[in-house]
């Protein structure tokens, strides 16, 4: 993107401050817009001539409480594609509701479904306990970020934790809307939000359909109805759900008569700590800021990250937080083109400590990066047609009464 364009821009979208300072790269002197959005939300335009990189960053007081985050996902399906502006068309109120938004999870090219775990608005929409992922050189539990049901954020190596409670015993879900990469023995808890149950061509499965009576907390109250069925393929109809097993949990599973209870609870663990609800949780690789410690040339070995995408400069998208955790930052780097060539994550995460994050996730980039303030792409999008469709985003939005 070229300065003039960026400056154009910033004229339409609102007052911008111009002025030059001396950044991390003294060498030469960055040109910097800033815009105030809205009360406590800023953006800046960075043009950096050392690189070139161009840069945009979003910083929002958290201690705002007129806004919140969303995490939204392609055609509000579990798979799919959309690009990230006709998202935040869809959204409520529309366009103009939405301060800030930027691209998130790493997602499967042909189906679109996202690699990682997914809460939105408080709802599992995708449980693993590792990346569901062929590109991981190891079986890796990657970093997500997280909204607590307190509004705080959060950053750290989430994994789904479910068990459904049975007549003399309990059955561990080991995936959510997703067949588990464990191994032989397994078994999967599936919404309305799947559709159709997928059909193992390497495991039997036993499936259980049963049907919602009542909340609980993290605990959703379910009574077995229907006929017990082993060929897959399941429809999942609204306010219906299936408690599959694979191999050995079939037996288990098989087991439950028709109107006995099962109750299902959904979690979310990490290494030291357990959450039985979050607002929103949504994938990322790998994380590059730890406790204000550049972390990301740790990445190959701490989660499993290729060195193409890794240490070769692309575009770049990132989220993060200040140590107290009533800042965030959310940033988008151009590449692949003239007027700015990208950055690694080691570069990334340095950025993001510029910026005042303290905690830093890398999402997906290349040519997924993409940043839109107060409803127009900022950023420019690398790929030769414009803004790709990819798999999901993140909101920043006005509350409603």
């Amino acid at each position: 993107m070229r300065p003039s364009r960026v400056f154009a821009l910033l004229a339409v979208l609102g007052t911008s401050t111009v002025f030059t300072a001396r950044g991390a790269h003294a060498q030469a002197r960055d040109s910097v817009a800033t815009v105030a959005v809205a009360p406590g939300v800023t953006w800046r335009t960075i043009i950096r001539p050392a690189g070139p990189l161009v840069i945009h960053v979003a910083t929002i007081d958290l201690k705002h409480s007129d806004y919140e985050l969303r995490h939204v996902r392609a055609r509000d399906s579990l798979r799919g594609r959309e690009k990230l502006s006709s998202m935040v068309a869809r959204a409520p109120g529309g366009a103009a509701g939405v301060l800030v938004a930027i691209n998130t999870d790493f997602f499967n090219l042909q189906t679109g479904e996202s690699e990682n775990n997914q809460v939105i608005a408080g709802e599992w929409w995708k449980g693993v306990r590792a990346a569901d992922s062929n590109f991981d050189t190891f079986p890796n539990v990657r970093s997500q970020f997280a909204v607590g049901a307190n509004g705080r954020p959060l950053l750290d190596k989430f994994q789904f934790d479910g068990v459904a409670l049975v007549r003399g015993g309990s059955i561990p879900i080991l995936s959510l809307n997703s067949v588990s990469r464990t191994g032989p023995e397994a078994s999967a808890f599936y919404t309305e939000r799947v559709g159709v149950t997928p059909r193992d061509t390497v495991r039997k499965v036993v499936e259980a359909p049963l049907a919602l009576t009542g909340r609980r907390g993290d605990t959703l109250v379910l009574v077995r109805r229907g006929a017990i069925d082993s060929s897959g393929g399941h429809r999942v109809a609204a306010g219906t759900f299936v408690l599959a097993g694979y191999g050995a949990r079939r037996t288990a599973v098989a087991a439950l008569s028709e109107g006995d209870t099962v109750r299902v609870v959904l979690r979310a663990r990490t290494p030291t700590a357990s959450y039985g609800s979050l607002s929103l949780l949504v994938g990322g690789w790998p994380r590059i800021l730890r406790a204000g410690e550049n972390i990301a040339g740790r990445s190959a070995s701490d989660e499993a990250t290729l060195s193409g995408n890794a240490e070769v400069r692309h575009p770049r998208s990132a989220i993060g937080f200040s140590r107290d955790s009533s800042t965030l930052v959310m940033a988008s780097v151009d590449g692949r083109q003239a007027a700015s060539v990208g950055v690694t994550i080691v570069e990334l995460a340095e950025l993001m400590k510029e910026f005042g994050a303290w905690d830093a996730l890398n999402f997906d980039g290349g040519g997924s990066t993409t940043m839109i303030v107060q409803g127009r792409i900022v950023n420019a999008p690398s790929d030769p047609l414009g803004e790709r469709e990819i798999a999901s985003g993140l909101l920043l939005v006005r509350r409603t009464p």
